[in-house]
């Protein structure tokens, strides 16, 4: 193909009735390719969204892109190239940066002599490219074709670039790209960690104990007193819905993309198509950008079956990197997306029909140092076991009720994986996505704070697929504590750095999130023998803490799951949840299966701190949900 004779079409000669620069839709009536009712109907449209007129026409399905991009060319008085004919010249990608040719949607064709053959699918926007271009650039002659063909004319000729950017994206001082999983030096320190313990406790084990146990006991008030505070801050403030229509004028609507990651997806990609198919955010202002990896051919079938509408696209990740992460297709996607928001869902989701409404005006009143918007995460098959009844209950509790209040309170929030919307500009300015962290939404959530920007949540849900199997629930959240593990670690290693950057609230807000979070399941198991001085039996500490510590320490633990129990309450108290609040009282036996997650999460963040555990979803069919969804 690289090959190919240069075969360029030529705009339609003029009639006589023709006049320089006409109209697109006059050129598209002309053609036949629409009616002229059809053309004042999509005028009218223009008038109260801000968008091209064949965006309009192709997001209505009257016409294709291929009658668009001949359209522009006729009216543009320029030749029309098919990039699928004729490929690129690599070589002219060093005349200027890739993101140049990204940001204008521009991609060189050949050189003749001193001019080189551009093609584009906006020849209005080619002045901005000149402007953009090194001074000594030669001569630019345009051609047109359509912005997919571009794009994927643009990943092609730049594709090691784009390969090694996805994996560098975050400045190094953010990421743990350079960790050296089963290092030798890490292997020794973690061998003599352990065997320094095993000789403590052989030796003195009642002073191990007391220490262990205090250290453990401490982190379970810090979290629960966290808790606590996102609770109360909540309820003071609740967050009401936006319901649609926005308060903004339509012509103000951002255009927005949403890039949906997937990955062996084959079971659920066309129930996924159908899903966003019910999204009611103006087709024209809307990019869902479906992320697949170039090797997973099998879901790219699947959605070759499915008629993908002009507003959803395929962009595939290149093979050729050292891993194949979420982060990592994100970043490599990022560059090719056309909004000025920037959302992710995840292959599951169901989202809310008007999310993106409510998105929309979120950010339109918003302050400018409001960097993202959090949904709310909810489940649609809580009835299908006992394990997605508590899991249900558990996002409730931090997404309906904890989150939001911290939030409110200005702490740092670790964003949750999908329903998240960055102005794309801030995004591009924080690095995008740590492409190694198996948690990139805890990380990117820090760097929020760290820039000195907010998060905020919306009250819009989306409905993912609770994971209901023992097994698989284990693996799932090892990869989330093996990632805050990791989190925690990249951004402490500079402490002082992080304490100016934060402030001392907020940093001590970390410290108890983190730490409190991560051991609260590693040190289960030995808090858990506490419970034991309930029954009338004896523990190995007694001597050393004495009887009214005792009192105190199990007196926190009621406190604790009182605590659990009243935050769950709260968070499933509406319609939609209201059948789970007797399951409420049973979380004490669903966690346990968190402190097996983090010993897991443990091993793996020695040998393979980078390995992606993929969450297997479609193994539950989906509950009927309300429209209405208020929250708590």
């Amino acid at each position: 193909m690289q090959n190919a004779p240069l075969r360029l079409t030529p705009p339609d000669p003029p009639s006589s009735e023709q006049v320089p620069r006409r109209p697109l839709g006059r050129h598209l009536v002309h053609s036949g390719k629409i009616t002229n009712a059809q053309l004042v109907r999509a005028l009218d449209r223009q008038n109260q969204v801000a968008a091209p007129l064949g965006e309009i026409l192709m997001s209505d399905g009257l016409v294709t892109r291929d009658d668009i991009t001949r359209a522009i060319a006729v009216q543009n008085g320029s030749y029309h190239i098919d990039l699928e004919e004729k490929a690129p010249d690599p070589d002219l990608a060093q005349l200027a940066a890739r993101q140049i040719w990204l940001k204008h949607g521009c991609v060189p064709v050949q050189r003749l002599g001193n001019t080189v053959l551009v093609a584009t699918s906006r020849p209005d926007h080619v002045a901005a490219l000149r402007a953009d271009l090194p001074a000594r650039f030669p001569q630019i002659l345009t051609l047109v074709a359509s912005e997919q063909q571009i794009m994927q004319a643009l990943a092609r000729m730049f594709r090691t670039e784009l390969t090694a950017a996805a994996e560098t994206r975050v400045a190094a001082d953010f990421s743990c790209r350079h960790w050296r999983p089963a290092h030798p030096a890490t292997l020794v320190t973690t061998g003599l960690l352990v065997l320094t313990l095993t000789v403590a406790l052989l030796l003195a084990p009642v002073v191990v104990l007391s220490f262990l146990s205090t250290f453990a006991v401490l982190c379970l008030f810090m979290i629960t007193l966290l808790k606590l505070a996102g609770s109360l801050a909540h309820i003071g403030h609740k967050v009401h819905r936006i319901l649609p229509p926005p308060d903004i004028p339509t012509d103000r609507w951002p255009r927005i993309s949403v890039m949906v990651p997937l990955f062996k997806e084959t079971e659920i990609a066309d129930a996924l198509v159908k899903r966003l198919q019910k999204i009611k955010y103006p087709k024209v202002l809307l990019d869902v950008i479906l992320v697949l990896e170039e090797k997973d051919t099998l879901t790219r079938q699947t959605l070759d079956a499915c008629d993908l509408p002009s507003w959803m696209r395929v962009v595939e990740v290149p093979d050729g990197g050292t891993l194949t992460t979420k982060p990592r297709a994100l970043n490599y996607a990022l560059d090719f997306c056309r909004g000025e928001i920037i959302g992710i869902w995840d292959a599951e989701d169901a989202p809310d029909p008007y999310q993106l409404h409510h998105v929309a005006a979120e950010f339109a009143r918003a302050d400018s140092d409001v960097a993202c918007l959090q949904g709310i995460l909810d489940y649609y098959n809580p009835r299908a076991n006992w394990i997605a009844r508590c899991f249900t209950i558990e996002y409730a509790s931090w997404f309906r009720v904890v989150l939001p209040g911290l939030a409110r309170l200005g702490l740092v929030i670790p964003l949750g994986g999908t329903t998240l919307f960055v102005r794309r500009q801030i995004l591009h300015e924080l690095g995008g996505w740590d492409a190694h962290n198996v948690t990139e939404d805890a990380d990117l959530g820090m760097r929020i704070a760290r820039f000195g920007y907010k998060t905020q949540f919306i009250s819009t849900p989306t409905f993912e697929e609770a994971n209901c199997r023992p097994w698989r629930w284990v693996k799932q959240r090892s990869r989330w504590l093996k990632g805050f593990m990791v989190t925690y670690a990249v951004h402490v290693r500079q402490p002082r750095r992080l304490l100016r950057e934060l402030g001392w609230v907020r940093f001590l807000g970390v410290q108890a999130f983190f730490i409190g979070t991560l051991s609260q399941f590693v040190c289960a198991p030995l808090l858990w023998t506490y419970w034991i001085k309930l029954l009338g039996f004896s523990h190995p500490t007694d001597a050393v803490f004495g009887p009214q510590v005792m009192v105190t320490v199990i007196s926190l633990f009621v406190a604790t799951e009182v605590t659990n129990i009243c935050v769950a309450l709260l968070a499933v108290s509406q319609p939609q949840h209201r059948h789970l609040l007797p399951w409420t009282l049973t979380l004490a036996f669903y966690f346990p299966l968190g402190a097996l997650a983090s010993y897991k999460a443990l091993f793996e963040l020695i040998g393979k701190p980078f390995y992606w555990d993929k969450t297997q979803h479609g193994h539950s069919v989906p509950e009927p949900t309300s429209g209405n969804d208020p929250i708590a």
